[in-house]
């Protein structure tokens, strides 16, 4: 894979905003699947005119990875289903995102705001070929991409549903990297208090690495980037949000992994004590728009993330009792989850685009 330098994320990200939002249109750059090297990897064929697809979210992992039971069991439990091994979601994917991480299943030319794939599509036309689908699925997913590069999307979408009478009968999920502060910067106090009040939406934020070194590795961002991701996690949970976590454990040093794992660990437990048990550790495998990225480095961090599960794991049991190790994810509290007014309600000067 050719080197593609340190990204300077805050410029970088104020570039893709510009190119990927319509705040007055309530417009968000989508990827049209429709003939994109993603699309080989879709295991249903693309719906809503090319610009959804539905993602088959499965519980079950590899032989001494935890299962991943996100969304399904928020999904399940904010609807009133049972638990499942499968959940079926309606995915939209904005097209732009911050950071290169090698391992994104998403070729990197649908991250860069490129209009040959992608739209600018008003949140009121993405609901109506939803509702336009047969056997459409009950979970709406807006991932991405980096969807808080638009953050104004979720309550839009919120706000849609919820004008619909669906706010009821549909579960929203998003994802966020972790990146940037759009969602205080450009939301505002308003749209803050619908996100932080909104029942059934959950959140997932993805920690790209345990230590400075894999996360740079893994997204081509600045080091000193890392320690950002738990501040902003931090805020998040301070809205009282239905949140959960991923970390990718993918790194270039095989020295010390169980020493950064638990280090890892450790600052996770600073924001929330019970938070790793909301975390799950992603494995990184190998899609098609990755292969032609993958060099010895990256199958070596492959072998590595073997190691630091393990470590993983081993955290969990020396830090939990059974009884909250075995609780379903959704259901394990987190103690400093309640609304705080002072991260619910934003200056009258929101920065708005």
């Amino acid at each position: 894979m050719k080197s593609l330098g340190v990204i300077n994320t805050e410029k970088f990200s104020s570039e893709l905003r510009r190119r990927s939002i319509d705040v007055d249109g309530r417009r968000i750059l989508l990827t049209n699947f429709l003939g994109t090297e993603q699309e080989p990897d879709l295991t249903v064929p693309a719906n809503c005119q090319g610009y959804g697809r539905v993602r088959h979210f499965r519980r079950q992992t590899s032989p001494g990875w935890p299962e991943n039971p996100l969304p399904i069991d928020p999904a399940s439990k904010a609807l009133g289903l049972p638990a499942a091994g499968l959940l079926r979601s309606q995915v939209f994917q904005n097209a732009a995102c911050n950071w290169r991480c090698w391992y994104c299943f998403v070729p990197f030319n649908l991250l860069s705001a490129n209009p040959h794939h992608a739209s600018m599509v008003d949140v009121g036309q993405m609901i109506d070929w939803y509702v336009a689908e047969t056997d459409r699925p009950l979970v709406i997913d807006l991932t991405g991409g980096q969807p808080d590069l638009v953050p104004e999307w979720i309550p839009w979408m919120m706000q849609e549903l919820l004008d619909r009478r669906l706010d009821k009968r549909v579960y929203l999920w998003s994802d966020d990297n972790l990146s940037n502060d759009y969602f205080w910067r450009f939301l505002t106090r308003d749209q803050i208090g619908l996100v932080a009040g909104y029942p059934n939406y959950g959140r997932v934020c993805c920690f790209k690495g345990f230590d400075e070194e894999s996360f740079q590795f893994n997204t081509c961002a600045q080091a000193s980037l890392y320690a950002n991701q738990f501040d902003l996690f931090q805020r998040l949970v301070a809205l009282g949000l239905d949140i959960y976590a991923y970390v990718t454990l993918t790194t270039p040093n095989g020295t010390g992994i169980s020493q950064k794992v638990a280090r890892f660990v450790d600052r996770l437990q600073k924001i929330d004590a019970n938070l790793p048990l909301r975390t799950v550790p992603l494995e990184i495998k190998v899609f098609s728009p990755v292969a032609g990225r993958v060099q010895e480095i990256h199958r070596a961090a492959m072998r590595y993330q073997e190691e630091a599960i393990s470590a993983w794991n081993n955290e969990l049991v020396k830090r939990f009792s059974l009884e909250l190790r075995t609780l379903q994810m959704c259901n394990v509290p987190l103690s400093s989850s309640r609304p705080d007014e002072h991260a619910l309600l934003q200056p009258d000067t929101a920065v708005r685009s």
